[in-house]
């Protein structure tokens, strides 16, 4: 296989025959049957298929989320430099606090209704609180030099600034003094993310707020972690469309102020058009197509990817036929032998059913698993 690398310096995250199953009553579901994917540095890589592709196992298994039944057959997934499959479940942990971050589709899941956004977020902080000083510190002497920059330093201000030049030189910070760093820093996140006066947000409850705020207050508790990844899962399905720009930008903005990579989990290729740079096709677990946004719009190879695009309406036509690809997503417990799509591509041939096609480079940037372009002519 033709390796979809550009450097590894710029490679943030790199997954390599990647095979997950799940032991169930009913039998083993072969949910990831090989994936190869990088992610660059500060890009948005678009993660799309049918609902049962595995693009939410895919970044489970990123995160180390995966449940009980869930095992990690082979592969390698290389975040930083790291193998985080031969990682320890400690070392797992410190790198699922400091370089990964996840939100999903309903934030109300996932937000503690009893407590406010604040304390959810200062939780985080407080308890990496190694973790967390020298962000915190380094935090606040940025707003206080944006405050002298405005010409709103004040003599108190400038006497904190001296005593956290000193405590971010080594000198021991005070549980209080952390404490109280770490509301500000949450405090800053929650502006970040462009939420409403921040500080009355931090005192509010979960079910103070609408939808797109819940939203947000999940996107600021992922990003407290300044994340080298953001794995993003289907995380606007839930909103109106304006809601759902409006986040979208936020996620475009945040990737270059945070210096971030972000997985974006969508099933939806317009909101792909808008905000990716590059796009990774999946079908039953299989990486079939990765190609630079454009280029796959332009030109998708893949069956299966040009039976996705013709499926979307076109306002631009009056008149258009609606196709549908034919069948399913098959049972991964049974999964067809060879292309896991041959039964229901219209390109099918004999050699299909019999091998599994590789993922190969037929033009720059522009890879595909299919036997129609190994000859490398796209």
């Amino acid at each position: 296989m033709v390796a979809m690398s550009q450097g590894l310096d710029q490679d943030v995250l790199v997954v390599k025959d990647l095979r997950v199953v799940f032991h169930t009553y009913a039998g083993e579901v072969k949910a990831l049957d090989g994936v190869d994917l990088t992610v660059r540095r500060k890009e948005v890589l678009g993660l799309v298929g049918e609902s049962g592709s595995g693009k939410s196992v895919t970044a489970l298994t990123i995160e180390g989320l995966l449940p009980q039944n869930g095992e990690v057959v082979s592969g390698q997934i290389i975040l930083a430099g790291n193998d985080l499959l031969k990682e320890s479940s400690a070392d797992l942990r410190i790198s699922r606090v400091t370089d990964m971050a996840m939100v999903f589709q309903d934030p109300t899941t996932y937000l503690n209704p009893v407590l406010t956004v604040g304390s959810q977020i200062t939780e985080i902080i407080e308890s990496e609180a190694k973790l967390f000083t020298k962000q915190v510190i380094a935090d606040r002497l940025i707003e206080l030099d944006r405050l002298e920059g405005e010409g709103r330093i004040t003599p108190v201000l400038e006497k904190e600034r001296a005593k956290l030049k000193s405590l971010s030189s080594g000198a021991k910070i005070s549980k209080r003094e952390f404490k109280r760093l770490s509301r500000l820093y949450a405090i800053n996140i929650l502006r970040q993310v462009r939420l409403p006066e921040p500080e009355r947000i931090f005192k509010d409850y979960p079910f103070e707020l609408s939808g797109g705020m819940k939203q947000r207050a999940m996107i600021a508790m992922a990003l407290v972690r300044r994340p080298k990844l953001f794995l993003a899962d289907e995380i606007t399905t839930a909103l109106d469309v304006t809601v759902q720009a409006q986040i979208l930008k936020l996620l475009t903005e945040l990737r270059e102020q945070i210096d971030t990579s972000v997985i974006l989990i969508t099933h939806d290729l317009a909101i792909v058009a808008e905000v990716c740079d590059r796009v990774a096709v999946m079908y039953a677990g299989n990486i079939v197509e990765v190609a630079d946004v454009n280029e796959l719009f332009r030109n998708p190879l893949h069956p299966y990817t040009k039976g996705l695009l013709a499926s979307i309406p076109r306002p631009d036509l009056k008149e258009q036929e609606m196709k549908s690809i034919r069948g399913s997503v098959p049972n991964l417990i049974f999964p067809p032998s060879g292309c896991r799509f041959h039964p229901r591509c219209d390109f099918a041939f004999e050699r299909c059913p019999l091998e599994k096609p590789k993922l190969l480079e037929v033009s720059k940037g522009h890879f595909v698993a299919c036997f129609l372009y190994e000859g490398g002519q796209a």
